[in-house]
């Protein structure tokens, strides 16, 4: 297989719906989130968090950023056409939770934001049949940072 062959193999149809998919969750979320009175205050927001093993740049994009009150929340959307393999938010494992949490304490720094309440919320979204209305769940407070502090390894090995 050439490298020609293989850039024909990715069907653009499918990526393309794939991001179109997630652009009407995305739009779907953040009227959701209005409709429940949270302030949007950002979309797609991208921030360089460091670099891999490469050298290569690692972006990551907040998908919402939105006030409840008084509290900043970091919102995650996972959009799917259909949850019959597994729901949307096993999709947010450690790393992306560690990802969105860097970028996270970035913007609250870039904001003077680092003393205020906030948080990681999921929004998953199943679209389902054209007939169905989409379902849409929010889980507040998926995680902490504090789940996310790497384990501190003990010395003894038994009690």
């Amino acid at each position: 297989m050439n490298a020609s062959s293989i850039k024909r193999s990715h069907s653009s149809p499918d990526v393309s719906k794939q991001l179109e998919l997630g652009r009407r969750g995305e739009e779907l979320a953040a009227a959701y989130l209005q409709q429940l009175g949270y302030r949007i205050v950002a979309t797609n927001f991208t921030l360089p968090v460091g670099r891999n093993r490469l050298g290569v740049p690692i972006n990551v994009e907040i998908d919402l950023v939105a006030y409840q009150g008084q509290t900043l929340c970091f919102v995650e959307v996972k959009s799917r056409a259909s949850d019959w393999f597994a729901p949307p938010q096993v999709n947010v494992d450690r790393r992306k939770q560690r990802q969105i949490a860097r970028a996270a304490r970035a913007y609250r720094r870039m904001f003077g934001l680092v003393g205020e309440p906030y948080r990681y919320d999921v929004i998953t979204i199943v679209f389902g049949d054209e007939e169905e209305a989409p379902q849409i769940k929010l889980l507040r407070s998926y995680w902490t940072e504090d789940q996310l502090r790497k384990r501190a390894w003990s010395d003894r090995y038994y009690d």
